[in-house]
């Protein structure tokens, strides 16, 4: 199946590929799309092998508050059962951009806080 991140396939059969989502349930397509901000994120904020080398911290907030609005805007259509786990990757996330930064956001400043409120270690 083709990922939205990949180059689609040059005789990509489109047909196919739409039945092929339009058997996915909605539950996984949010907790794919929000494994897939959170894996960016942590690359972003240097939590990777690769450590510093990807590091970019004004694009780890963009995507850790893109996840946090997800989260928030999901969390009715999504159990619990999901969106635990989730959560606490969020929190970490959120923890670690403030370990990560210089000169910490004030709290409830931080990326995704608006959504999640004061985020403390």
């Amino acid at each position: 199946m083709w990922v939205m991140s990949e180059t689609p396939p040059q005789n990509a059969d489109f047909d196919a590929m739409t039945r092929d989502i339009a058997e996915v349930p909605a539950v996984e397509v949010i907790v794919t799309v929000a494994v897939n901000l959170m894996s960016a994120a942590a690359v972003k904020l240097g939590l990777t092998d690769e450590g510093d080398k990807y590091k970019d911290l004004d694009e780890a907030r963009k995507l850790v508050h893109a996840l946090a609005g997800l989260l928030d805007a999901s969390t009715t259509e999504i159990s619990s059962f999901h969106a635990a786990p989730l959560r606490d990757g969020l929190k970490s996330l959120q923890l670690a951009f403030r370990e990560a930064s210089l000169v910490p956001d004030d709290p409830g400043q931080g990326p995704g806080e608006k959504y999640t409120g004061p985020v403390y270690g």
